[in-house]
C-alpha cells in the first residue's frame, strides 16, 4: 500500500465512509429527504430560490440549519454567486463551462489534491474501493483544473483544493466549475493574486476586533501575530473542520455573506474560548491552540454571535480597514447583491488592479528596506555633499569667509 492509500485510511471520516450506500449528488428528487422538505423553511428556501431573492436567502442561511440539505443547497449556492438557480429537470446549465480553452498547465494540481477528499467526505457517501475514491480525487483536480485554464491569471494556493472539493460534494458536475469560477474571481480573489500579502492582510483585521470587542483579550494576545487564523479564513474552515455537514452548513453563510465575515467567525471562536486562553501565557503555546478550531461547535450558535459582533463591530471601524485596497475582495464583494451581478471580466479588471498596486507597494518596502539598511552611510555622504557645497558656495563668495573670520577674531 502506498503512502497515500496509507493516509486514506487513517483520516477521520474514513471508517464513516461506509455507512451508508447512498452517493453524494445522485439525484435532486426531494422524495429522497421527506422529513428535511417537511420542514417549513424548506418551502422558504425554495421560495427564495425561485425568485432569486438574496436577501432573503441571507437569512435563511443564518438561520438554524441554514440551508438544511445538499439539494437545497445546490438550488441556492448558484444564485449567491449570481447564476440561475438549477431547477429539478435542468441537468446542465445553458452554457456548459468546459475545460477546453487555453491557459497554463497545472502539473501540481494532481499532487496537492491527492489527500484531500477523504477530509470532507459526507458520512452518508460510500467509497468502497480504492478505485471509487480515485475517481473522486481525479474529479477534482480536473474541476481545480478546469477553473485554472480558464482562468489563467488566478494562482492556485494551498488549501484551493479544500474549497473546491465541499462544491465537488455538493453540486452537480454541469454547475461545479462555474460556481467555483465566480467564487474564486469575485470573492476570494485575494487568495490568488501573486502575493500573499493581501491574504495576510485579511488577518490583520483580527486583532482589531478583539480589541474592540474585548480589549483585555487583545492586549493577552498581544505578542501573538493572528497567522494562526490562516488555516481557517483561507478556506473557508474547510480545512479546519472534520464533519462534512458542519462543513456545508458553514458555507451557507459565507456564501451568503461578505467575504469578511468569516474573519468575524474566527473571532467570535476566540471569544468563545477567553477563559482557557487566559490560562495560557506564552506565545508558542497560545499560537498553536488558536490554530486549532475546536471540534464540535453550535454553529448555529456560533453564526448567531459571528453575525451580532460584525453588526457591533462593523468593518468600516476597525483601523486596519484603511489598510485594505479598494480593489480587494473584501470591500468589492461587501454589498452581496451588487456582487452577484458582477460579471468574471470584471473580477479580472479589480484582479489586474490589485496586482499593479501590490506590485508597487512591494517596490517602496524595498526602497523603504533600503534606505533603513544604507541609514548611517546615507548620512555620512549627505554630509560630505553639504560640507562640499559649503566650501564651493565660500570660494565664489569671498567677501562671505572674511565676515565669518572676523566674527571668530572678536
Amino acid at each position: 500500500m502506498d503512502s497515500s492509500q496509507e493516509f486514506d485510511r487513517q483520516t477521520p471520516l474514513y471508517a464513516s465512509q461506509t455507512s451508508s450506500s447512498t452517493n453524494v449528488n445522485t439525484s435532486d428528487d426531494v422524495s429522497q429527504e421527506p422529513d428535511i422538505m417537511s420542514n417549513p423553511k424548506a418551502s422558504e428556501i425554495i421560495e427564495a430560490c425561485k425568485w432569486k431573492d438574496i436577501s432573503r436567502l441571507r437569512s435563511l442561511a443564518e438561520g438554524h440549519g441554514g440551508f438544511l440539505s445538499d439539494t437545497l443547497r445546490r438550488r441556492a449556492w448558484p444564485i449567491l454567486l449570481g447564476l440561475d438557480a438549477p431547477s429539478d429537470d435542468q441537468e446542465n446549465p445553458s452554457s456548459p463551462h468546459n475545460a477546453s480553452g487555453t491557459g497554463r498547465d497545472y502539473p501540481a494540481t494532481g499532487m496537492k489534491t491527492r489527500f484531500s477528499l477523504t477530509s470532507t467526505v459526507p458520512s452518508s457517501t460510500t467509497l468502497t474501493s480504492d478505485a471509487e475514491l480515485s475517481l473522486r480525487k481525479s474529479e477534482l483536480s480536473s474541476l481545480i483544473t478546469e477553473v485554472l485554464r480558464r482562468h489563467p491569471y488566478l494562482c492556485y494556493f494551498q488549501g484551493y483544493h479544500d474549497i473546491s472539493q465541499v462544491l465537488l460534494l455538493v453540486l452537480a458536475p454541469a454547475w461545479r466549475a462555474r460556481v467555483l469560477a465566480r467564487l474564486s474571481v469575485l470573492r476570494i480573489r485575494d487568495f490568488m493574486l501573486p502575493s500573499f500579502g493581501p491574504t495576510t492582510a485579511q488577518l490583520r483585521l483580527l486583532p482589531d476586533i478583539l480589541n474592540a470587542a474585548d480589549p483585555k483579550l487583545r492586549r493577552h494576545l498581544a505578542g501573538v501575530e493572528p497567522f494562526y487564523a490562516l488555516a481557517g479564513t483561507l478556506t473557508m474552515y474547510a480545512h479546519n473542520i472534520e464533519a462534512y455537514q458542519d462543513i456545508a452548513r458553514l458555507f451557507d453563510v459565507f456564501l451568503a455573506r461578505e467575504p469578511v465575515f468569516s474573519v468575524y467567525v474566527f473571532a467570535q471562536i476566540i471569544l468563545d474560548r477567553r477563559n482557557e486562553i487566559f490560562e495560557i501565557d506564552e506565545p508558542d503555546m497560545l499560537h498553536v491552540i488558536l490554530g486549532k478550531v475546536p471540534t464540535k461547535m453550535d454553529l448555529d450558535d456560533l453564526i448567531i454571535k459571528s453575525a451580532a459582533l460584525f453588526e457591533a463591530h462593523p468593518p468600516d471601524t476597525l483601523s486596519y480597514w484603511r489598510q485594505i485596497s479598494k480593489y480587494s475582495a473584501l470591500k468589492t464583494a461587501r454589498d452581496i447583491e451588487a456582487c452577484a451581478k458582477q460579471s468574471l471580466d470584471e473580477g479580472s479588471v479589480l484582479f489586474d488592479k490589485q496586482v499593479d498596486e501590490v506590485h508597487w507597494q512591494e517596490i517602496r518596502d524595498r526602497v523603504k528596506l533600503a534606505l533603513w539598511r544604507y541609514r548611517r552611510p546615507a548620512r555620512t555622504i549627505g554630509m560630505a555633499l553639504a560640507v562640499g557645497a559649503l566650501a564651493f558656495y565660500l570660494r565664489r563668495n569671498p567677501s562671505l569667509v572674511s565676515r565669518i573670520a572676523s566674527l571668530f577674531a572678536r
